[in-house]
């Protein structure tokens, strides 16, 4: 497992880590997440959902397992780095007044600024379906379909000032077949991410890598 962590203590079921989960659609990986951390003896739970777009399935998600969700929406200004700094301050103090510890990316679609991400060095994890440093962006599935590599996954990595370039945790990999589709790859490997992702974060708040083996 990589020691890029940023975290300042051990977590534990009875004092977990305060997890804030960043999303921006349906939230299925966030369901997954909060269905694992309803578990016995889990050393994280979610303290804050936030979206950054309005009316997306994840926010029903998020509410029916009562977790609070803030949706902060970019402004609507046209000096974009105005409005990316005013949108990435509310988010702080959403995170800083839940008193949040790690923030799990799920299906978030925005880049966090190099600034922002400075601030929470090490405290940041995403998931990207593909098998990194190969096929970063927003578009994996299409481009490894078009590659005709025989294999694909999911990566879990920290977040820093690139594109999918930060340091990588853990990843899994799938058999891409020939007569995949896009949706066909993203399906098959979205029922790994939702296995992966807990037991990377497992692994990160507790600082114990058995628990990514899995079979």
């Amino acid at each position: 497992m990589a020691n890029a962590t940023g975290l300042v203590r051990v977590g534990t079921p009875e004092d977990p880590i305060r997890c804030a989960i960043l999303i921006s659609g349906s939230g299925s990986g966030m369901q997954a997440m909060l269905n694992h951390q309803s578990g016995a003896n889990c050393s994280h739970y979610t303290t804050l959902v936030i979206s950054n777009k309005p009316d997306v399935e994840g926010i029903s998600r998020a509410q029916e397992f009562d977790i609070p969700v803030e949706v902060v929406e970019v402004p609507a200004i046209e000096d974009r780095l105005l409005a990316r700094i005013q949108h990435e301050e509310k988010i702080e103090k959403s995170l800083q007044e839940h008193e949040v510890e790690l923030i799990i990316l799920s299906g978030y679609m925005r880049l966090l600024s190099e600034q922002f991400i400075n601030n929470w060095a090490g405290q940041i994890v995403n998931i990207h379906p593909s098998l990194l440093p190969d096929f970063p962006g927003a578009h994996a599935h299409r481009d490894v379909i078009a590659a005709g590599v025989s294999k694909s996954g999911c990566t879990v990595h920290f977040v820093d000032a690139g594109m999918d370039t930060g340091e990588i945790i853990a990843q899994c990999e799938v058999d891409v077949l020939e007569e995949d589709t896009e949706s066909s790859l993203a399906n098959r490997i979205k029922s790994f991410e939702h296995i992966l992702y807990p037991l990377v974060i497992d692994a990160i708040v507790t600082g114990d890598q058995s628990s990514l083996k899995f079979d």
